[in-house]
């Protein structure tokens, strides 16, 4: 007998499965979300926090150009407290080829995204630190958005319509009869044991490991996850988004987000998403890719590096490389593929465009279902809407009305001991989950004096929960693997210091560096 019953069963709790658990809410359909890790783990943790105009992809991929303006319009309107309107630019450099500056005007008229063109004078204005050898430039209403208020955004609405989510419930297998899924089977890796949760449908939203999850039900789905490393600089830099105003290409795009600039992206097709080894070589390109743009990156601090993987999907007949393959996603039977019946599987796309994916993916389900349910997930806000846009300098303002410096458990991020406290009373403790939620240990020193802090909170409030030094272990091991390829400099000297506290003071050694990593 199962463990739980429901009407459906979501596979993934990254932004396109929060979305789908929020859509089937909304609908009145029952349902549970399971996830290997913590909301926010896979690709939708991983990226450059860009709300795409759709200028990216206006010439080369038109298709996801469009679907990304639709939704940067949606989110502004239901979930304005996860964005900051930077808007964005597009400068074209005299050394690149100048027809494209045409043909990025012609796409943007296509696809519906809007883009005015600047003086370079109006353009520096706008941007001081913009390099002046520049040939022209066009703004577009490109943005940043913070992922993980979003999808816990998301959750939290589903919630509270009825749906369940549960975090650490990696699937390990499905039971079928027939040709149709009866149950999936996850392990609860908190209890140590494995559950049956019996349903009618299976929606696969696993993103970069779809394939593997659709494998597991006995279905075939073919994804080559595109790998891209990013590169965190402290300081912002830039008011808004840079781009290369060139055709998609690496180390091209400037993301000013929260208290930093994210440099991005490499793309290289991989067998594994879960690698997230870091070439240093990359590091270097993407520096002195973006100083062409912003020169001042070139003597600017580096604090990390990371890599995330793209779901990607391609089908049999497709020998793209991971560059060439389109950003628009689809909605795949495998009732009318494969088998199971039951099993449908949304795959491709931008975290952009999640609502609108999910959309899709629930439209297609009520029309198996046979039932009626509209969706309006374009037109309910998020719970924390009503705070309006996120403006950069909030927490400061909360922390100053309240006199709250005293309390700083986190002085680069401004976080408080009172929303550690709070975090941590509605069920965190692991500090990476601390770390999602309240942006714990991001800032320029890299946790050397809010990973400890923290660590006596969770043990104080949750004793027993989990092993102080043991849950600071595995918080320090991934801050410490995204500097072993940016370590130099003024990085260099903050990372000694850590050492010395974490080491020195609590006999805490990073975990040695595996096969493939720098």
């Amino acid at each position: 007998m199962a463990d739980l019953e429901t009407q459906v069963v979501v596979v993934g709790g990254g932004a396109t499965g929060a979305a789908v658990l929020r859509d089937l809410a909304l609908r009145g359909i029952d349902a549970v979300l399971v996830e290997r890790d913590d909301l926010g783990t896979g690709t939708s943790g991983r990226w450059h926090g860009l709300l795409h105009s759709g200028g990216r992809y206006v010439v080369k991929d038109p298709v996801s150009a469009t679907e990304c303006i639709e939704e940067n319009t949606v989110l502004r309107r239901i979930a304005p407290h996860c964005i900051e309107d930077t808007g964005g630019l597009f400068v074209l450099l005299p050394e690149h080829d100048q027809g494209y500056g045409d043909a990025f005007v012609e796409g943007c008229r296509k696809t519906g995204v809007p883009c005015e063109e600047l003086t370079v004078e109006e353009a520096r204005r706008r941007e001081p630190l913009l390099t002046p050898k520049l040939s022209r430039v066009f703004a577009v209403p490109d943005g940043t958005f913070d992922a993980w208020k979003l999808i816990g955004s998301m959750v939290e609405d589903a919630r509270g319509r009825g749906a369940r989510a549960l975090t650490r419930h990696p699937v390990v297998g499905f039971d079928r009869d027939g040709d149709r899924v009866r149950a999936v089977r996850v392990r609860d890796l908190a209890a140590g044991e494995e559950r049956l949760i019996g349903c009618e449908w299976v929606l696969n939203a696993a993103g970069a490991w779809a394939g593997k999850v659709a494998g597991l039900a006995g279905g075939r789905l073919r994804m080559a996850p595109g790998k891209g490393a990013m590169v965190v600089m402290v300081g912002r830099y830039v008011r808004g988004v840079v781009n290369d105003c060139r055709m998609p290409g690496d180390g091209d795009i400037i993301v000013p987000v929260h208290e930093v600039a994210i440099l991005g992206t490499t793309d290289s097709e991989t067998d594994d998403p879960d690698d997230t080894s870091v070439d240093p070589r990359q590091v270097d390109f993407m520096i002195d890719s973006c100083a062409q743009m912003v020169p001042a990156i070139a003597g600017g601090r580096v604090l990390r590096a990371f890599t995330g993987s793209r779901p990607l999907y391609k089908p049999e007949d497709d020998d793209s490389d991971s560059r060439d393959i389109t950003r628009a996603f689809f909605v795949l039977d495998h009732g009318e593929r494969d088998g199971p019946a039951n099993l449908l599987s949304i795959v491709g796309g931008k975290l952009t465009t999640c609502r609108q994916m999910a959309e899709r993916t629930v439209d297609a389900l009520v029309r198996k279902l046979g039932v009626e349910a509209r969706c309006t997930t374009a037109e309910v806000p998020l719970p924390g809407a009503e705070h309006g846009i996120h403006r950069l300098a909030g927490p400061l303002a909360t922390v100053e009305a309240d006199v709250d410096y005293g309390e700083l458990v986190c002085e680069c991020e401004l976080v408080t001991r009172q929303r550690v406290e709070a975090a941590v009373d509605r069920g965190a403790t692991e500090l990476d989950d601390l770390r999602r939620q309240l942006r714990l240990g991001f800032g320029p020193c890299q946790a050397a004096f809010c990973g400890w802090r923290a660590a006596a909170i969770v043990d104080r409030r949750r004793p027993g929960a989990t092993d102080p030094f043991a849950n600071l272990r595995r918080f320090l091991d991934e801050r410490w693997r995204g500097q072993q390829t940016t370590t130099w400099g003024d990085g260099a000297v903050q990372a000694l210091l850590n050492h010395a506290i974490y080491r020195g003071t609590f006999d805490l050694q990073p975990e040695p560096a595996t096969e493939g990593e720098a």
